[in-house]
């Protein structure tokens, strides 16, 4: 079998491929008031979110665009379609999904993993979900798994919703965080109850397959005192030669001893301008844990932040970026200790290649009353070539002295006398090269459930194949 030893060789169809869209279900691509009005009477939404999205179009629109990380000047946000109609409504039995649309996710793997290792799948095709389903004991548990918009309509949730949405990342954050207020559309809900263990993840995965458009979903978790959850989340585009961007928004309450793991793995094409936001609120004994995998985009800017709100919450993140030829990827993650006896901890590593561009920025504050809290920031780059840049940015704000914050930082490159025993022991150069990045991210892949470690390998490879010749 031929070695794969070109770019051009290399094949991404299992993300790469695409559908014809329906253009005339495209809105107007531009981001006025008459394009929300739009949006809103599609969806139907209460006053108090039409008005909500309005407020957010008034904020974008006097709030300058972020001039501080990689450049994002090739976005023109006035020529992406922020919403696409979907013909058909959203499923509960997957053989009810239209065909190409089952294709798609089929392709990507989705229902088999839901049959095969998943308590409950929500799949969004560009502004809506699709499919929405959760198993039967699942349900009967109390756990509430379903998308944003039926669970804002239903009465037994709409004011939990109203309540918390957009409480942790207000449109006053940022710029991109008021697009979201304004134009979002589709995302989970998902509502564990008190004591309720789900042994079992829960899995959103969202395809952009349009081209020149957006997708703002927002993911909205609670968890009660005692819960616990696992929840995964996957993304990934097609190529297109325009723009297209991606400003979601994820929050997440962490009740009275509980704990989250929100895993993600993020692939997105190479023309994708991801600007998403997440954030956490973790109460008492509460923990958060973020695992996240950042392959794809032309430019990112990406995150998370832990606002550890109760004595004794915890935050961990774990992550691993890959910026290859055209990418400038600025991530990391920021804590917030805002009471005593707090912990958290990043573990991140980030690798760089022919050009690529990857920073990390960090952010830890220790707030006077976080008396007692701990705080450890560790992040190792890996650059492949001479003509790959790598950064670290941290920033700590500490405003008391009872407590114990440490950074460490390293840069490195792949050693000539590793390649060379790796070689001699019968691999190709390629071959050794790639083997030591796997094992350079290995602590990121241990952390993610089976199913996306496979895939992290499989784009480490993808994208050390063609690195030489």
């Amino acid at each position: 079998m031929k070695e794969k030893t070109q770019v051009v060789d290399i094949d991404r169809s299992r993300y790469d491929f695409r559908y014809e869209e329906d253009e005339s279900e495209y809105l107007e691509s531009g981001i006025a008031p008459e394009i929300i009005k739009a949006i809103s009477d599609e969806k139907n939404d209460p006053k108090w979110m039409r008005e909500f999205r309005l407020k957010s179009l008034e904020i974008y629109d006097r709030t300058p665009m972020v001039d501080w990380g990689p450049d994002i000047s090739g976005l023109n946000v006035d020529s992406i379609v922020a919403y696409i109609r979907q013909k058909n409504r959203m499923k509960t039995d997957w053989e009810d999904v239209p065909e190409d649309i089952k294709e798609t996710f089929e392709k990507l793997g989705i229902p088999q993993a839901e049959r095969e290792s998943l308590a409950g799948v929500g799949a969004q095709y560009d502004s809506e979900l699709v499919y929405h389903n959760v198993r039967k004991e699942v349900a009967q548990s109390g756990v509430v798994y379903t998308d944003l918009e039926s669970a804002m309509h239903d009465p037994k949730y709409a004011e939990i919703i109203k309540s918390h949405f957009m409480k942790l990342v207000p449109p006053t954050d940022h710029k991109f965080a008021a697009l979201h207020g304004a134009v979002w559309s589709g995302g989970s809900f998902v509502y564990v109850p008190k004591n309720v263990h789900l042994d079992i993840p829960l899995q959103s995965y969202f395809r952009l397959n349009a081209k020149g458009a957006g997708q703002f979903e927002h993911t909205l978790i609670i968890l009660e005192e005692n819960s616990y959850l696992h929840f995964i989340e996957g993304c990934s585009a097609p190529k297109y030669y325009e723009a297209s961007l991606h400003a979601g928004c994820v929050e997440l309450y962490v009740g009275k001893g509980a704990k989250l793991r929100y895993s993600t793995i993020e692939n997105w094409s190479k023309n994708m301008y991801n600007l998403n936001t997440k954030r956490a609120l973790v109460e008492e004994n509460g923990t958060i844990e973020w695992v996240s995998g950042s392959f794809g985009s032309h430019v990112s800017y990406l995150y998370p932040m832990s606002v550890l709100n109760g004595r004794g919450a915890s935050a961990e993140f774990t992550g691993i970026t890959f910026a290859g030829e055209g990418q400038n990827l600025d991530t990391g993650a920021k804590m917030v200790h805002n009471a005593p006896e707090t912990s958290s901890y990043m573990n991140t590593k980030s690798i760089s290649k022919s050009g690529g561009i990857s920073t990390f920025r960090s952010a830890v504050v220790v707030k006077e009353n976080a008396k007692g809290s701990k705080s450890s920031v560790n992040c190792e780059s890996l650059m492949l070539d001479s003509i790959s840049r790598s950064d670290t940015v941290p920033v700590m704000d500490i405003r008391t002295k009872q407590c114990d914050v440490g950074h460490e930082a390293k840069i490195g490159r792949i050693s000539d006398e590793t390649v060379f025993y790796l070689m001699s022991r019968g691999l190709s150069e390629e071959q050794a090269r790639a083997m030591i990045v796997r094992g350079f991210a290995d602590n990121v892949s241990k952390e993610l459930p089976l199913e996306y470690a496979v895939e992290m390998n499989n784009l480490i490879g993808l994208e050390m194949q063609g690195g030489i010749g």
